[in-house]
């Protein structure tokens, strides 16, 4: 289905089959188990890593999305004829036969034939252990008997990445080989991680890596130079040609790991290699190396495994599913969208385009939205996670390290405010009040209940506010390249505003509900402060003003050349009511004039053609690319929630024009993975309008995904309940939901009718809010007629 030159979703919507290796960019998938992953690109490149894939990286990569030739590659020579090749396509670049690569949920697949040759390459991580498999089968095909050689390379790394100066840190590692386990084992006596002293280049890196095979090896190589031979290249590496692996390991090499099989295949013959890579603790005695390699080296346990790998997903995504007359939405909201935000956002936090690591406040915190539908107890952990990285005075760092605990703390506006939104939003879901009880330590001592954590989160915010009573935007607010706008202190964010606003508004009711009336009280009376400070300062005629700087001058107003109307300023006015409706249809009007292109709505316009050193470095992109005049995906799904609010029946082209995977039926044009989210799109002050970006690791997955749920199926979670007011396009007839909440199964159905109501298992519900304690059934059948 939706098919181009370059592949197509299988019909159930559970893999992408890539046709060409040669995609528009590198096609990846990012494949993690919450600890261990690997990153997997259609040529068969990438990189894996423990817990940070930046500061734990167990195999060395660098990025270029041009060449994309750093990676953990399978070489298989014909013994009798010399051919060498791969059973992806990286790093000789033969023209296969038949070249097939499935993308899923937990795995990719490599299906090629070279030389009459059929390979079957699944590479997938273990469930609950740290370690990735690639399960490699080999058939001949051919009319005569073959002797073939394969042989593995990677390259160690093993700690911070990348190793820019590699000279230095080669000769920290020490690799050896452990013949009764066909297996190479890496180490390194150095990790750029300060000690439990604070010192710096005087830590061991505290794991074993690992990289074995099920069958007896012909022979092993620890060495770079030996493998590849003097100024050679992966394209001719002297130990496949000459088909001799030296052996050599130890402390003085730059350290690959390469391991030699051989095999002889009479015609029709197939065999199997299991080949492991892997890093456990040191300290760990339940990390045990050999007892984890021997049991992989089964393969009946692969088989099990990958078949627990792929129930796991299956059951999670299994808690809310759509049936509409739009695959494409289906099979995003279904499976891709909840894959993307948890594999390679939550639990990877890397990607191609930025290979991350650590975890941003305000980033992991909206990212966990998406466990809501899942398991909210993972939304709930998050949350604790995040609260345990402020400071008493309602502070928090903007990103921290796991591992080393690292982190930046800066004067970013926003930051701390998410920790209130996705409790509140956490609420919503669950009605767990008692949450709100449950104490976190702060991050310079001390600890308070997760309530409390939210308070001082407001509290900071309010104490930050300029002299018109607009919260000063600091380092930035939401758009960190806007982090010139109040350096000096007198910088206002009007979105911040918008933003806040809500936030009081909200937070009061949780206020009311456990008593805290003073609050309460407060809290309205700082938002209704606020409220007529926004519409009193920053409307300008037509829309808001997005900020103001350091001197006074604006963001986004018709007195501006550059920069003259900004997104965000104007959807948060319209979700969170800080607009009156007037207010609201003036500024939505202007922002489908001007923002609402093709691929998407713009986050401003025009694109800043010069730097501006009083606003940041969102100037300093080329215009058109991403903040600088671009469709920014995370804030385009905002304006989905606007269109909804504002009853548009555009709202579903709206989603629609910047669904992946129609964009994905451009290909030439877009570029990018038509199965997940980008976090930019080019805007037309770039000659490459439409172009794709930084897919994957980026936080429009998880948003995506809500406002599909919240802007275009209307379902909502409130304290009373699941309201529903659908958004739904005029040419859908009928729409079935599945989701689970608060321990209850709603099967919802939406029918088109001229007469509006919900029934709940045949009775009429009145109003559009739905609580299922109000029943006594464990499935509760919803009949929306809308």
């Amino acid at each position: 289905m939706f098919e181009t030159e370059y592949g197509f979703f299988t019909p159930d919507g559970k893999e992408y089959v890539i046709k060409t290796p040669i995609t528009p960019k590198p096609w990846i998938n990012v494949i993690s188990n919450g600890d261990y992953g690997f990153v997997i690109s259609q040529a068969g490149s990438g990189y894996s890593w423990r817990t940070h894939a930046s500061l734990n990286r167990i195999t060395r990569w660098e990025q270029d999305l041009i060449k994309d030739d750093w990676g953990k590659y399978i070489y298989i020579k014909d013994e009798n004829s010399g051919e060498i090749w791969s059973p992806s396509w990286k790093p000789l670049c033969k023209k296969p036969q038949e070249f097939k690569v499935r993308h899923g949920q937990g795995y990719s697949i490599f299906e090629t034939r070279y030389f009459d040759i059929e390979t079957k390459l699944t590479m997938f991580v273990a469930k609950d252990d740290p370690i990735e498999i690639w399960h490699l089968n080999i058939k001949n095909v051919s009319n005569k008997s073959r002797k073939l050689s394969t042989f593995t390379y990677l390259e160690w790394n093993l700690g911070a990445a990348p190793d820019w100066h590699r000279e230095f840190h080669k000769t920290f590692i020490e690799t050896s080989l452990l013949n009764n386990l066909n297996c190479i084992t890496a180490e390194k006596r150095m990790w750029e991680i300060p000690n439990e002293k604070g010192q710096n280049w005087n830590r061991n890196w505290e794991y074993t890596a690992f990289h074995a095979v099920n069958e007896k090896v012909s022979g092993a190589e620890g060495s770079k130079e030996k493998f590849i031979g003097g100024y050679n290249s992966l394209l001719n590496p002297r130990a496949v040609i000459t088909s001799k692996l030296s052996n050599t390991f130890g402390k003085w090499e730059d350290s690959i790991a390469s391991l030699n099989n051989e095999m002889f295949l009479e015609p029709g013959e197939e065999k199997t290699l299991i080949f492991l890579l892997g890093a456990v603790k040191k300290t760990d005695e339940k990390e045990n190396l050999t007892s984890l390699i021997k049991k992989y080296q089964n393969e009946q346990n692969v088989k099990n495994e990958l078949d627990k790998v792929k129930k796991m997903w299956d059951e999670m995504f299994s808690k809310f599913t759509v049936e509409t007359p739009d695959k494409g939405f289906d099979f995003l909201i279904n499976r891709w969208l909840k894959y993307q935000a948890i594999s390679g956002r939550l639990w990877g936090r890397t990607a191609y385009y930025q290979t991350g690591g650590a975890y941003g406040f305000r980033d992991q915190l909206q990212d966990s939205q998406i466990f809501l539908y899942i398991d909210p107890e993972k939304t709930k952990n998050q949350i604790k996670l995040h609260a345990a990285h402020q400071y008493s005075d309602g502070s928090v760092l903007h990103w921290w390290h796991p591992i080393s605990e690292i982190g930046l703390k800066n004067n970013i506006s926003d930051n701390r405010l998410w920790l209130t939104y996705v409790t509140v939003k956490y609420l919503k879901e669950t009605n767990d009040f008692e949450f709100l009880k449950e104490k976190v330590r702060f991050l310079d001592g001390g600890e308070a209940t997760i309530y409390e954590h939210c308070i001082k989160a407001i509290n900071y915010n309010l104490e930050r506010l300029s002299d018109r009573g607009l919260p000063l935007i600091g380092d930035g607010d939401w758009n960190d390249g806007m982090n010139a706008v109040g350096t000096e202190g007198k910088g206002e964010s009007v979105w911040l505003g918008h933003f806040l606003y809500g936030i009081l508004q909200e937070f009061s009711y949780v206020c009311q509900k456990i008593g805290d009336i003073k609050n309460k009280t407060r809290f309205l009376k700082e938002a209704a402060k606020l409220k007529k400070n926004i519409n009193k300062y920053a409307w300008d005629g037509e829309w808001y003003t997005r900020a103001y700087k350091d001197n006074g001058e604006p963001l986004g107003s018709k007195k501006c050349e550059e920069g003259k109307i900004y997104l965000n300023a104007q959807t948060w006015a319209i979700i969170n009511d800080t607009a009156n409706q007037e207010r609201k249809n003036i500024a939505y009007q202007s922002i489908k004039k001007h923002l609402f292109k093709d691929y998407g709505p713009l986050l401003f316009q025009p694109a800043y053609k010069t730097p501006d050193p009083k606003i940041g470095y969102l100037t300093r992109y080329a215009p058109g690319v991403r903040e600088n005049g671009g469709l920014y995906t995370h804030a385009g799904t905002w304006a989905v929630l606007a269109a909804a609010k504002m009853k548009d029946p555009d709202t579903y082209n709206i989603y629609k024009s910047f669904m992946p995977i129609y964009r994905g039926m451009d290909p030439e044009k877009y570029l990018a993975e038509p199965y997940v989210t980008p976090g930019n799109v080019d805007g037309p002050d770039s000659p490459y309008f439409g172009r794709g970006g930084w897919t994957w690791y980026t936080g429009s997955a998880a948003w995506y995904f809500n406002v599909g749920i919240e802007g275009i199926l209307g379902i909502k979670a409130n304290c009373e309940g699941l309201s529903i007011d659908p958004m739904l396009p005029k040419e859908w007839d009928e729409v079935k939901v599945k989701r689970f909440f608060r321990g209850k199964i709603l099967n919802i159905t939406y029918k088109k009718s001229t007469q509006k109501q919900i029934l709940v298992n045949g009775k009429k519900l009145e109003g559009n809010t739905l609580n299922p304690q109000d029943f006594k059934e464990e499935i509760l059948n919803v009949t929306v007629y809308y």
